[in-house]
């Protein structure tokens, strides 16, 4: 019989890493790293609960690194297999991990680092890019991935064995999705893993979001304060250049300095641009505007800090300006040196934009700390604090369940996973009462038999 095992984001949100195992035939979904407090990045040290050397193929989701970011480890430890994703996430993964890479070095501590380049250069090499749709045959498992419209090239995957049929989630996007193709509906399964970040919120609409975007540049341009949007480096980075193109190109913004000071999200932005006339991944507005002639990624007044240099050079750019940097939980990367010099302007604000997980520096200012610490210095917290909420990537509750809903085969058991363990909890006690459906919040490590 199919045995599944929860390895990570089972009562948690991050560390996504699912073993599902036939006969000697043995994969992974996700093996990604934990983030967010102290105590889970030390559980990236931990040994994993099966054997890497075990492990036939990898099947991954998406690019985020709560689902990539120990697939460097796991072949440090032994693994030889395949990974297969789609081909965005792919062309995403290098730049991503070897980023990744460098973060782990600079914070291992006592740790030897979890991986090192040549792990990452070397994993690259069995990473197979497929589309949407395409039969993958691994031993007794059928796969096929679909769209989830996460981020560019999320996917949900579909996975057929021994007569059942069971359904990853991967993380659900947000629709409407400023330029990605929306979730895509799925005919269901007998099992179904759902993610749950935001199990028990509802977001805020994609035209409130633009005016609170709008209206909050504006306010801090009169002001003559600086604007910083923490943002990670994939998708929420490439959401702001968008919807900030398409407010300087209707005039309801002044042009001022937009800087985007991360290198990762530079090199991401080059593969949005690769496939943005694909109509696989991108929804019609976006095609439209492409054929156009709209850049939909550039707009005047935007620069691109690639260098350290150029990313010290901001400071001497005068107020108003707009700076987005990651990380976009301001645990580190460029931002936390803009927070530093601007947190305690109260001309200035800060605008989060993504989720912020419990004990990160985003989470304490969010919560209404008044002294922060960044890069061992208490800063005081004087600028202006906005959380925009529909700038998730993630599916709120009401579409969680409308995913749920467009099911035509009645799963047997819905298994509530990738999220803070009250937020899962409230899904599962909302998809037994809405559809009827048995369902069970998974611990780590736990072991089922489908």
């Amino acid at each position: 019989m199919a045995k599944l095992t929860f390895c990570g984001a089972a009562g948690t949100v991050t560390g996504s890493n699912y073993l599902l195992e036939s006969g000697d035939t043995k994969i992974l979904i996700d093996c990604g790293l934990f983030q967010g407090s102290h105590f889970c990045e030390e559980m990236n040290y931990d040994p994993f609960v099966f054997n890497p050397e075990e492990i036939n193929t990898v099947l991954v989701t998406h690019g985020h690194i709560d689902h990539i970011g120990r697939i460097p480890k796991l072949y440090k430890e032994g693994f030889r297999g395949k990974i297969i994703s789609t081909e965005p996430t792919k062309d995403m993964a290098e730049a991503l991990l070897l980023d990744t890479e460098h973060i782990l070095f600079v914070e291992a501590g006592r740790h030897a680092p979890l991986y090192e380049v040549e792990d990452v250069e070397r994993v690259m090499h069995l990473w197979e890019g497929v589309p949407y749709h395409k039969h993958i045959n691994i031993g007794p498992f059928r796969v096929e991935f679909y769209d989830a419209g996460h981020i560019l090239g999320s996917a949900s995957i579909l996975i057929e064995v021994e007569g059942k049929k069971i359904l990853f989630s991967g993380d659900l996007g947000n629709v409407p999705a400023p330029f990605i193709n929306p979730t895509e509906p799925i005919d269901g399964a007998d099992f179904v893993l759902i993610e749950s970040t935001y199990g028990n919120r509802t977001h805020e609409n994609i035209d409130k979001r633009k005016d609170e975007l709008e209206e909050t540049i504006k306010e801090t341009v009169k002001r003559r304060g600086v604007v910083m949007i923490p943002a990670f480096a994939l998708e929420r980075t490439q959401e702001m250049i968008y919807e900030l193109n398409e407010l300087v190109e209707n005039k309801k913004i002044h042009r001022i300095p937009v800087f985007i000071d991360s290198p990762l999200a530079i090199r991401l932005t080059d593969v949005y641009r690769k496939y943005s006339a694909n109509k696989m991944y991108f929804n019609k507005e976006a095609l439209s505007l492409i054929k156009k002639g709209d850049a939909i990624f550039n707009f005047p007044g935007l620069s691109l800090s690639l260098t350290t240099e150029e990313s010290k050079a901001i400071n001497d750019i005068p107020a108003p300006k707009v700076i987005i940097a990651g990380s976009g939980m301001s645990q580190g990367g460029r931002i936390i040196h803009h927070e530093k010099r601007y947190l305690s302007d109260p001309r200035s604000s800060i605008i989060f934009v993504g989720y912020q997980t419990a004990e990160s520096l985003g989470r304490k200012i969010l919560d209404g700390e008044t002294i922060v610490r960044i890069a061992k210095e208490d800063v005081p917290v004087r600028a202006k604090i906005r959380a925009i909420s529909g700038y998730s990537a993630h599916a709120d509750q009401p579409q969680l369940l409308h995913w749920i809903s467009g099911f035509s085969t009645r799963p047997q058991k819905i298994f509530v996973i990738h999220g803070e363990l009250e937020n899962s909890e409230v899904l599962a006690t909302k998809i037994t009462t809405e559809f009827g459906i048995e369902t069970h919040v998974p611990q780590q490590k736990e072991v089922v038999i489908l």
